[in-house]
């Protein structure tokens, strides 16, 4: 891609340095300084930001068409990417606390990125290749993509719709709480209290790891999943489950059929309302 403006090899410190710079390659500077200044690259429009390093807050806000690659971002570049749309953010470091708030339109791609409260109230984002530790990731945001995530954190992917996750290994507690039409193909989710509240998940040859998963679920659906150190799973959710293996126990599942090879215990009692699920030992 061509662009009318080369800014390369320069120091940049100072608040909105390039603002609303346009059909510019940003190539190999430093926004770093005694000034300390905040939005260095606000407003811009159609840029390439390639091989830069920051240590500045707020560097792109309100940005459109753009493209961040080969770049670093330190613990003080914080909340670097926000009200921003049409964008690719591939191979990048990142430890800016709050990226991507209410953006839209974003690939990111072979990232290693460590951000609490990562990827907020946004939409049509993907994720492929990538390594990502936050607190709460993606919260209140829809029509995601990932594939090839290494996730960690804890609170992930609540209040979200329209979510879909392939071959990703997720380490994580309260995944999906509250979230609607979520697919999870070839993964492993590993953590505690997964998926309470949730509408319409569906788990696909996924391994799942945990205690007490899979509770208040409404059309809640596996096929073909493993579970692994499972107790107290399925309590009040209307399911349809194939599950190979075994499951530690299962508890006052409310409706529809859970198929699994053995289960330790399979617990009715203390219901606080009608639990019609059956279980079927194949």
């Amino acid at each position: 891609m061509q662009y009318l403006r080369t800014i390369e090899k320069q120091t940049f410190d100072e608040e909105r340095a390039l603002y609303h710079i346009m059909d510019t390659h940003v190539k190999d500077c430093v926004f770093a300084g005694e000034a300390d200044g905040e939005s260095v690259l606000k407003e811009t429009r159609h840029i390439l930001v390639d091989h830069c390093q920051f240590s500045l807050r707020y560097p792109l806000w309100h940005a459109q068409t753009f493209e961040l690659r080969h770049s670093s971002l330190d613990t003080l570049t914080r909340a670097p990417i926000w009200y921003s749309h049409h964008g690719v953010i591939d191979d990048c470091h990142i430890e800016g606390i709050k990226i991507l708030r209410e953006c839209s339109d974003i690939e990111v791609k072979h990232c290693h990125i460590d951000s609490p409260e990562f990827g907020w109230q946004c939409q049509n984002i993907t994720l492929q290749e990538s390594e990502i530790h936050s607190e709460y990731m993606m919260l209140h945001s829809d029509h995601v993509d990932i594939d090839h995530l290494t996730f960690s954190g804890k609170y992930s992917f609540q209040y979200m719709h329209d979510l879909h996750i392939s071959n990703s290994v997720l380490d994580t507690k309260d995944a999906f709480w509250h979230s609607e039409d979520i697919t999870v193909e070839d993964s492993v989710l590993k953590g505690e209290y997964l998926a309470w509240f949730s509408k319409g998940l569906t788990l696909i040859r996924c391994k799942i790891i945990g205690t007490q998963p899979f509770c208040y679920c409404e059309d809640l659906t596996l096929i073909d999943c493993e579970m692994v150190d499972t107790d107290l799973a399925f309590e009040y959710s209307s399911v349809n489950a194939t599950i190979r293996g075994h499951v530690d126990s299962i508890k006052n599942p409310k409706s529809g059929t859970i198929e699994v090879d053995s289960v330790g215990e399979l617990i009715y009692e203390d219901a606080i309302m009608p639990v019609e699920g059956k279980v079927v030992i194949r």
